[in-house]
């Protein structure tokens, strides 16, 4: 039986709930096996990050050197890099690998509001985006790589995407999560098209790990040839569900993760 499969090239989540397990959790949901290179090791919980620990380049470039030659890797997601010495040896990986449907998740702090990227790594992380299919940014992450105010409309969240897609992006989809009102929406732009995908906003305190999540199931549907609309449609869809179901869950004190796996619990 031959299935796709995807690799998640992210940090660590020790409390389960974000990065490399969440990505992994997505995958195996939507039915999608996961490979997986590791960029840093954090101590974090549902309360916040307590310690990071970052797995040097050239063993970045191990792993992925490990992966690529043996296993027919369709889609990419990238999430936490965390230094421009990561950023750097995953960028050299995948120009060597060429690596294909490459979605960048622009992972700046976590959602407990701990920093995961080095301030001297944000233009490192600019340069990156040249080689993604997708890039995921939210609202302060679009807005810190734009040199923008935080966009407070659909057409500002537009513009900033347009934007974004002249630093080499083959598409953008700026996230409205952290946005107000009754629905979360989120513009797909590619080229001169624009793609708006709206869902109810839902009242929850269990949010962890919703950005991983949404980008990993985006390369999962790649992963599957589904186009890049659907594969963000299918996407939304299952986020959606995950954080509907979240309140089942009773994990930790703090923020606790989606429900990845609400179809069978």
């Amino acid at each position: 039986m031959s299935v796709p499969i995807a690799l998640t090239i992210a940090g660590s989540d020790s409390g389960g709930g974000a990065g490399i397990q969440a990505d992994l959790k997505t995958f195996a949901a939507l039915g999608v096996y996961g490979g997986s290179v590791l960029t840093a090791i954090t101590a974090q919980n549902t309360k916040g990050v307590f310690a990071i620990h970052e797995v040097p380049g050239e063993f970045i470039a191990a792993q992925m050197d490990a992966v690529f030659p043996d296993l027919d890797v369709r889609s990419v997601k990238i999430g936490m890099l965390g230094s421009a010495a990561a950023i750097a040896a995953v960028g050299a990986g995948l120009r060597r690998h060429r690596a294909r449907n490459v979605v960048l998740d622009t992972v700046m702090t976590a959602s407990s509001g701990g920093k995961l990227l080095h301030d001297d790594a944000v233009d490192a992380l600019r340069a990156m985006i040249a080689q993604a299919r997708l890039i995921t940014p939210n609202l302060p992450e679009a807005a810190a790589l734009t040199g923008a105010e935080e966009a407070r409309d659909e057409d500002e969240m537009g513009a900033q995407a347009q934007k974004l897609l002249t630093l080499g992006a083959a598409a953008v989809l700026i996230k409205g999560g952290h946005g107000s009102g009754s629905e979360s929406v989120d513009i797909l732009v590619e080229g001169a098209s624009r793609t708006r995908f709206a869902a109810p906003r839902i009242e929850t305190r269990n949010t962890h790990g919703t950005g991983c999540t949404l980008a990993a199931a985006i390369a999962a549907g790649l992963a599957k040839n589904l186009s890049l609309v659907d594969a963000v449609r299918q996407a939304k869809a299952f986020v959606t569900a995950a954080l509907e179901a979240a309140d089942r869950l009773e994990i930790g004190s703090g923020s606790g993760p989606v429900h990845h796996f609400h179809k069978w619990w």
